[in-house]
Parts: C-alpha cells; sequence; structure tokens
C-alpha cells in the first residue's frame, strides 16, 4: 500500500481535432472555468486529423491564466530534444510557469517513420529517451558552465549553449509500462504517467514497486517522483462497472488509486463539457475530503513517502477566484430518508436585475396541492432531489457567465472567447425550443433510452392529468428562455462595434438572470413533489 502524500490534483484530456479547433480551446478555457487544474492534450504529429499539439498548447495558454498544461505525452522520435526545450522553457517563461512535459519514447512507428523519425526497437527507445531527457534538463541547466554535451547514440548535442531557463520546475512525467521505462522513471523523470485503460490489475503495484527500487538505487525518495493517471469512465445514476456510475462512486474508486496506489493527478479523457464539470465540481471535491480524512486519521506516512509542499512535479495551479454575479444555492436537506417529503426547492430570492419582464409570473398556474398524509422512499425524495441539483449546475453556469463578462469588461479575454465559453454550457446547448430537457437532464432524471421516455415534461403529464396547465407554462418559458439566451450571444456578437457594448451586454446577462433564477425555482416548487410521486420510471 502506497500513499506518497502528494496534493491531489486533476485534469482533463482532450483530443486535439482539427476539425472545429474553436472547441477544442473553448473545452481547454472550460477546464479552467470549472476549477480543473491541468490541460493535456495528446501529440501525434503523423496525424493529419490532430492540430498540432505545440501549436495548441501555446494557443491555449494564451487563453487562459491559470490551469497547467502539457503533451500526455510528447512524440519524442518527431521532436528534437534540444529544440524541445527550448520551446518548453519558452511557453514556460510566455505563460506564467504553467507548462509541463510529458514525455514517450514513442509508438506507432509506421507512422513515425513515414514523417521521417527513425524507427527504434524498445530498448533503443529507452535509451533515446534517456538521452533526451539528459541533454533537455541541461538546456534549462542556464547557469552552468560550458554548454550542452551529450554524445549519446541517438542524440548527439556537442556545444549548444545552454537556456532558456523555464520560469518554474518543470516536471518531466514518462508515460511507461515495461520494467526498463519503469526504472528510467524512478532514476530521473519527476512523474509516472500510465492510462489507466492500458493496465492490468497489479499493474500500478508493480509499477510503483520498480520505480520506487530504481529512486532509491539512483539516490532519490520515491515520493520525488508523482504518479498521474490517465482515466476514462461514464456518468450514470447507477453503478455499471468500474468508473461507471455516480459521481459517488468515481470518488470512492480515486480515493482507493490515491491511497492505495499513490496516484495523486487524475485526468480525464473526456470531450464531453459534462463530463469535465462533473468531474470538476462532483468527483474532485469528494476525492480530496476522502483521501484528506484518510491522511488525517492515519498514524504516521512513511518517511520517504512525505512529499511536503515541494513538489517539482506537481500540477495544481493557483484556483480561480469566486465568480462575480449570483451564487449557485443548493437545496439539498441534510438527511433524506422515509416519511414526509423532505426535499426543499431552492426559493426565488425575487431580485431582479433587468427593467424587461418576459412573462407575467403572477399568471403561472400551480398544480395540485400535496397530500399531508403521503409518505415518500429514500428513492421517490432522491429523484426529486436530482432536479435541484441538475437546476444548481445552471445557476452555477449563471454564476461563471457574469465571471466571464467581468473578464471581458476587464480585457482579460475578448468577447471571443467568452462566447466560445458559454457555447459549452449546459444551459446553452439545452434544447429549450422543444420543451424538453438536454441531455444531462435526461441522464439524471430517467433510465430510460427511447426519445418519448427521456422526456420528463410528457411522462409527468401521463402520470398526472392535473399537472398539464404547469407543464405547459414550463414549456413557454422554455421558448422564451431560448431567445434570452439568443439575446446574449447577439450581445457578445456586437460588443466589438457598438459604442457602447458593454452595457448592452450587461443587460443581456441581468435579463437572462432574472428569467434563468426564476424559472428554475417555479419548476421546482411545481414538480419535486410529482416526480417523487410518480417516479421517473
Amino acid at each position: 500500500m502506497s500513499d506518497y502524500g502528494h496534493p491531489l490534483t486533476f485534469g482533463s484530456f482532450l483530443t486535439p481535432g482539427n476539425a472545429d479547433p474553436a472547441r477544442v480551446v473553448a473545452l481547454a478555457a472550460l477546464s479552467e472555468q470549472v476549477g480543473l487544474d491541468l490541460v493535456t492534450f495528446q501529440d501525434h504529429p503523423y496525424q493529419p486529423a490532430f492540430l498540432d499539439t505545440w501549436t495548441l498548447l501555446s494557443f491555449v495558454a494564451a487563453r487562459t491564466s491559470t490551469v497547467r498544461l502539457s503533451a500526455n505525452v510528447t512524440n519524442l522520435p518527431l521532436r528534437p530534444p534540444a529544440v524541445l526545450a527550448r520551446s518548453v522553457a519558452s511557453l514556460d517563461l510566455l505563460s506564467g510557469g504553467r507548462v509541463e512535459l510529458g514525455l514517450g519514447a514513442g509508438a506507432f512507428w509506421d507512422a513515425i517513420e513515414a514523417m521521417g523519425g527513425r524507427r527504434l526497437t524498445p530498448a533503443q527507445g529507452v535509451r533515446a529517451l534517456e538521452e533526451a531527457i539528459e541533454i533537455i534538463r541541461q538546456t534549462w541547466d542556464a547557469d552552468a558552465r560550458g554548454g550542452v554535451r551529450v554524445d549519446g547514440e541517438f542524440h548527439r548535442v556537442i556545444g549548444a549553449k545552454r537556456g532558456p531557463a523555464p520560469a518554474h520546475d518543470v516536471g518531466i512525467w514518462l508515460g511507461a509500462y515495461k520494467p526498463r521505462m519503469l526504472a528510467l522513471t524512478g532514476r530521473r523523470a519527476d512523474g509516472w504517467l500510465p492510462s489507466l485503460a492500458y493496465l492490468q490489475p497489479g499493474d500500478l503495484a508493480k509499477g510503483n514497486a520498480i520505480i520506487d527500487d530504481a529512486a532509491r538505487e539512483a539516490g532519490r525518495s520515491p515520493a520525488d517522483i508523482r504518479r498521474l493517471l490517465n482515466i476514462n469512465g461514464r456518468f450514470a445514476t447507477v453503478g455499471r462497472g468500474p468508473l461507471h456510475g455516480p459521481a459517488e462512486q468515481w470518488a470512492e474508486e480515486l480515493a482507493d488509486l490515491a491511497l492505495t496506489d499513490g496516484i495523486s493527478t487524475f485526468i480525464l479523457g473526456s470531450d464531453d463539457p459534462d463530463d469535465l464539470r462533473r468531474f470538476a465540481a462532483e468527483v474532485a471535491p469528494a476525492v480530496r475530503e476522502l483521501v484528506d480524512g484518510e491522511r488525517s486519521s492515519s498514524s504516521a506516512v512513511p518517511a520517504d513517502s512525505a512529499a511536503g509542499s515541494a513538489d517539482s512535479g506537481a500540477a495544481a495551479g493557483p484556483r480561480p477566484a469566486e465568480p462575480a454575479g449570483p451564487q449557485p444555492a443548493t437545496g439539498r436537506p441534510a438527511s433524506v430518508g422515509r416519511g414526509a417529503f423532505s426535499v426543499v426547492p431552492t426559493p426565488d430570492e425575487g431580485v431582479r436585475r433587468s427593467d424587461i419582464q418576459v412573462w407575467d409570473e403572477s399568471a403561472r398556474p400551480t398544480g395540485p396541492a400535496r397530500d399531508p398524509d403521503r409518505t415518500y422512499t429514500a428513492h421517490d425524495l432522491a429523484s426529486s432531489q436530482h432536479l435541484i441539483d441538475v437546476h444548481d449546475g445552471l445557476r452555477a453556469e449563471l454564476a461563471q457567465i457574469y465571471d466571464l463578462i467581468e473578464q471581458v469588461a476587464a480585457g482579460t479575454i475578448d468577447a471571443g472567447t467568452a462566447r466560445s465559453h458559454i457555447n459549452t454550457m449546459t444551459m446553452r446547448q439545452n434544447k429549450w425550443t422543444l420543451g424538453t430537457y438536454c441531455e444531462s437532464y435526461c441522464r439524471v432524471v430517467t433510465t430510460h433510452h427511447t426519445i418519448e421516455d427521456r422526456s420528463l415534461f410528457p411522462h409527468l403529464r401521463r402520470g398526472d392529468a392535473r399537472l398539464a396547465p404547469v407543464i405547459d407554462r414550463l414549456e413557454q418559458e422554455h421558448h422564451l428562455i431560448h431567445d434570452v439566451l439568443e439575446r446574449v450571444d447577439r450581445a457578445l456578437v456586437a460588443f466589438v462595434s457598438v459604442p457602447d457594448g458593454m452595457a448592452e451586454l450587461r443587460a443581456a446577462v441581468d435579463l437572462l438572470s432574472d428569467t434563468l433564477l426564476s424559472h428554475l425555482s417555479y419548476e421546482e416548487r411545481e414538480l419535486v413533489e410529482p416526480i417523487a410521486r410518480i417516479g421517473v420510471r
């Protein structure tokens, strides 16, 4: 059992596809917005469907301010180490110390050779990688005397000038699986970065043992090497397998990996904005809480496993500031059990920021009165609570929009970047005009897979005809919310050409706040009890 004591960090592993470059950048920016610590991209220079990873990293660095960046992992056979060292150091200086270096010995050798690279055997690849690490470290050691001198079997750099030094101690993380690569990780690297999908049960423990032994033989502490892990999974309302289930299941499984196998950085491979949001907002905090609790209850951490704060391979950057504007409220009761209806809808505080009214709130119909003698199971109540949880995510997105507008006003991002952020949000992708919930709502509140059954409103309408006026009204309001979102988008487009574009933009967002918060509260007030009573199956 190994816990190396590193602080936990969380990141995204994004596909650098070139079919929609703006979306790739928006997902990277979203990763920062939701509070992830790290953004990574695979590096396959021979893949024409991908953007060049180092060009993309540079572009993303200019569009973000706190998140750390890395290739996952850099294709060394097609990137000469002396040039790569200067590229990394330059981007680290330009980004304020936010770049790490994932490295691999190479794969897909036919494609590498077709691009002009040299085909190597596995053993040769490891030796070439060790030579490259030496070249990179010498290049970064700008204060040392003399030039870079590595007269290797595969890389030869004789007398090249050193520098520039990076802005911080860049971590070198190796994508390693076999014993020779694992031993090199222990001798020379700052981190081990495998992918869980490529590992068999027990491989993490075996890999740790090889790395730890090699580190000690090299006079290093095993805690000098951060353990990172690329993961994939699916969120679902019930558990269906490893990393396939609710966020609570993910948190327990990742916490076990942290405490048992020493993993301290989890990098989610997904291009789904909802997955990234849930990973950052639900999984990461729960994992930290579980691990912190176990660590604080442990009697001691082994001396050679205590990382302290001097972790050169850490991926943790500054946490984003609290967003401006309205903050998400939570209606979750302290406990949910059998008995009376205990789910508390989030109330509408009645604050209105806009002079425009898109609907008459006094004309809203109400549903049937609640039966005071009815009791509800924990499952019934959990179904209702799901609606509030999803709404709280939308409330949090509204706060993010206010934060984005403040960044536009301050000149830290442009209107185009703000649009990219907003277009990845759940509320923007909601099929409001259809009067139905978006895909994320459907995943939360129902397990049916047909189009008809994934629409919550028709299901409730069938379950209780008395709800028809309420549902009709909610569907009408969905149309209007769509129009208000379009108004925000138009204001962002006009911002660059309208003399007082910021005033128009703020007014559009204020109107969105008024309509969205009012609508969500009304929907919860009228539907949380029927959802518990009628169910979602």
